[in-house]
């Protein structure tokens, strides 16, 4: 099958080179930074090892970066991932990376509408005691108010209202959180150079215990490997630029495209490294990892005013992610739709448009009643979002190495740097993660919980295939009775 006998014919084609960098940089980033450095920090024993993990962890990544550029610039297709491992190991393979694909997405829309509504009932509830007023109920020990719900659903809607409005407002929404994001960045600049000390970095390497994390290694070169492992997590969202490739404009240099993804991971990683050097500069980091929200707890200490700019800009951080993987969702459910994996609903009538409404209505949903579930519900879902992430990163990397022979004539304008040496890497390095992840005694390794939600997710998946085959074999069968009865009849 041709990549234009998929494609949709009218959709709005409108967004630019630094438009699919703001899609993927917002959904790498998040609100991690700001809520986690001290944890980081705590895992690898300083903020040195905590840099260099970081930047290694970019690096190990590249590779796969590479390969989505490759596949993406040759077929810029929305929910290619489907498409490529169709091509290359068969409808099954492609629907089970997809199912998985679509775990990793769809659920950092409500996650982060609960992270918006937390950020709202706790430090904002401190400043502003009215926020939590009204208590509504607890569930999974975790309380759930009146008021920071109904700001969550409020700046979720304007997310909803963006993405229905179409693809061009939904980047100009995501440029918009980018530069908020890099607002905060410059902010924690200003401050390290204002109240910072490199002396505060000292001592390079020295374990901690805390309540909210201890560090397990025993030198800096083992604090680096102890985050390295939990790194990717903080990268996962890149693949949100490849699966809104349809909707490029036209002119776009497919090569400088390429290497968007890779610019993405570098500046994300840079955004981190920075963070961490900034925040554990402002006292000494022995010190610093000991407060909770350590970053924020700095800043309020310092000056009030930057600490409450830095929560608005969390929050709009929390936008940022919401506004990518809902894009990003969406394609994937039109893509296993066009390969009839799923419904048709989910593939719009009205070929003007991007979305389909069955999507808008699952998506839309999810996010509205997520913020009901309380901060502590969906805690499990981010290793596994992490792990079916990977897989799907994974099977990208292998589907481009078969590729490379059994459509070696396929026109790309942007190619992995290495060849085949460096697809081969992104393939290793996409497996060594997953094992890290599934072998039990790592620092990655899934809880209980966490592997009953990933046991739960593939058979609801099992169930969707199955219903969906059942319909298909009925509609068969009903087709060959109109057709065969009129003959035995007339015999």
């Amino acid at each position: 099958m041709s990549v234009d006998s998929v494609k949709q014919k009218n959709i709005s084609k409108t967004l630019t080179l630094w438009n699919f960098f703001t899609i993927g940089f917002g959904a790498i980033i998040g609100t991690g930074w700001i809520f986690l450095v001290g944890e980081w920090i705590i895992i690898s024993g300083g903020p040195i090892p905590a840099m260099l993990a970081f930047l290694l962890g970019a690096l190990l990544l590249l590779p796969i970066g590479a390969v989505f550029g490759e596949l993406t610039s040759a077929l810029p297709i929305d929910g290619g991932v489907i498409e490529y491992v169709d091509r290359t190991y068969g409808k099954t393979v492609s629907f089970i990376t997809g199912w998985l694909l679509l775990l990793s997405n769809i659920i950092m829309c409500p996650w982060e509408t609960i992270a918006v509504s937390t950020l709202f009932g706790t430090l904002f509830g401190d400043m502003f005691p009215w926020l939590r007023s009204i208590r509504l109920y607890s569930i999974l020990g975790a309380d759930v108010y009146l008021f920071p719900v109904l700001i969550a659903l409020c700046l979720s809607g304007f997310i909803i209202r963006q993405n229905l409005h179409g693809p061009k407002a939904a980047a100009k929404a995501q440029s918009f959180l980018t530069k908020a994001l890099l607002a905060g960045l410059l902010l924690a600049i200003i401050s390290a150079f204002d109240k910072g000390s490199l002396a505060n970095w000292q001592p390079l390497f020295l374990p901690v215990n805390e309540s909210t994390a201890h560090t397990q290694a025993t030198s800096l070169w083992t604090g680096i490997f102890a985050l390295l492992t939990v790194t990717p997590f903080f990268y996962t969202g890149f693949d949100t630029i490849p699966q809104q490739a349809e909707e490029a404009a036209q002119g776009l240099d497919w090569h400088k495209f390429g290497r968007i993804i890779s610019l993405a991971l570098l500046s994300a990683a840079t955004f981190y490294i920075i963070c961490i050097a900034a925040f554990s500069s402002l006292i000494p980091w022995t010190s610093f990892v000991k407060q909770p929200l350590a970053a924020l707890a700095c800043l309020k200490h310092i000056n009030f005013n930057l600490y409450f700019l830095m929560l608005c800009i969390t929050v709009l951080g929390a936008l940022g992610p919401m506004n990518s993987f809902y894009a990003s969702s969406s394609r994937i459910l039109l893509a296993m739709a066009r390969k009839k994996q799923l419904p048709a609903a989910f593939s719009p009538s009205d070929h003007s448009q991007a979305i389909a409404k069955s999507t808008h209505i699952l998506l839309s949903t999810s996010i509205v009643l997520a913020p009901f579930l309380g901060s502590n519900m969906l805690l499990p879902l981010t290793n596994v979002a992490a792990l079916t992430f990977m897989f799907s990163c994974m099977m990208v990397s292998l589907a481009c190495y078969k590729m490379r022979s059994s459509e070696a004539n396929l026109y790309r304008p942007y190619k992995v740097p290495g060849g085949k040496a460096g697809i081969s890497a992104a393939c290793c390095v996409s497996f060594l993660i997953i094992a890290a992840m599934l072998l039990p005694g790592t620092s990655a390794s899934l809880s209980k919980t966490e592997y009953l939600v990933l046991t739960g997710w593939t058979a609801l998946g099992l169930l969707v295939k199955s219903l969906h085959l059942y319909k298909k074999i009925r509609t068969a069968v009903k087709t060959a009775v109109l057709i065969f009865s009129p003959r035995v009849m007339t015999t």
